[in-house]
């Protein structure tokens, strides 16, 4: 089968691109995949795929993350990748090493920095937002990386629409720089608070959104219908098995089954179409634990999704 060709979008209004689909590493890449040579495989069929946007997180594998994927990005021309890292979890017991305060943020900016092996962030993401800290001192410290050229644009996670537009009301006063890009979670089994709350204040501000778990934790591929595979994400992490893996859930995903079934499609392949057709997306956050895995994702590119598929599956899995 020919290879799809890599569309790619900007960041809300602003001049950068992104692919169109993107490579993560959440629970992946110095986790479950601790081979070097298999984590070089994948992100090199992505980057010969048209992937330019890698996304890690300093608390991805507490910090392996960051340092497998960084040693193969620097195969590539630095210019010709967007690579982000997050901030907020705790990285030790430390009183200080969490959270989103100045001392924090500018710590591990530095630590990320090192461990991915760049002189600096396309991207750096709030990674939630922080009940604890002034919402200034959060701003302001972002603004200082953005100025001091260590992050070229930053972002949020998990934030609210009433959150975002806090940011952005701070920035402004400070005619500093507002973030830019938001990742919240979305897939077909989880819309409501995107395109309800977090959607129209990043659309108010010119931001992207660059979105995960496109594929329920794995939920919507229907490898989840008859159990739990032995080693898979929800099989190992009860938190996210208890919130995705519903009775109602499963049916629907039965449901999904037949109307990817008439379009000749996998299920995954329909998901990660719908998760890119909807309006403000920037980027659809991929995972792959294998090569194989990272293709079949990226033949969704292919996949149009019609106004009469949108209708079916908006009865299956409604927004609100």
């Amino acid at each position: 089968m020919p290879q799809s060709e890599m569309r790619y979008r900007p960041l809300g209004r602003c001049g950068a691109r992104v692919s169109l689909f993107s490579l993560g590493g959440w629970t992946t890449y110095g986790d479950s995949v601790s081979d070097g040579t298999t984590v070089k495989r994948i992100l090199h069929a992505a980057y010969d795929a048209g992937v330019n946007f890698f996304d890690i997180a300093d608390i991805y594998a507490q910090g392996q993350t960051e340092t497998a994927m960084g040693r193969v990005l620097k195969d590539f021309p630095r210019h010709t990748l967007v690579v982000s890292s997050k901030v907020f979890w705790p990285m030790s017991d430390d009183v200080n090493d969490k959270g989103l305060s100045r001392k924090h943020i500018m710590e591990s900016a530095e630590k990320s920095l090192k461990r991915i092996g760049a002189e600096y962030l396309d991207l750096y993401f709030c990674h939630r937002y922080d009940e604890q800290t002034p919402l200034e001192e959060t701003v302001r410290a972002m603004d200082d990386l953005v100025c001091q050229g260590k992050v070229l644009y930053w972002g949020t996670s998990e934030w609210t629409g009433a959150q975002l537009r806090e940011g952005w009301k701070i920035a402004d006063r400070r005619n500093a720089y507002g973030p830019q890009v938001e990742q919240p979670q979305y897939h077909l089994l989880c819309r409501k608070k995107v395109e309800s709350d977090v959607r129209p204040a990043a659309e108010e501000r010119g931001m992207g959104l660059v979105v995960w778990s496109p594929l329920a934790s794995g939920l919507l591929t229907g490898k989840y219908d008859d159990g739990l595979p032995k080693g898979s994400r929800l099989e190992q992490i009860a938190w996210l098995r208890d919130a995705v893996r519903t009775e109602a859930n499963l049916e629907k995903v039965r449901r999904f089954k037949a109307v990817a079934g008439e379009l000749g499609c996998s299920r995954a392949k329909l998901a990660l179409a719908w998760a890119a057709a909807q309006p403000g997306i920037s980027s659809v956050i991929t995972g792959a634990t294998k090569v194989e895995q990272l293709q079949e994702n990226l033949e969704a590119l292919d996949l149009e999704i019609t106004p009469a598929v949108a209708k079916k599956l908006d009865g299956i899995f409604p927004a609100a």
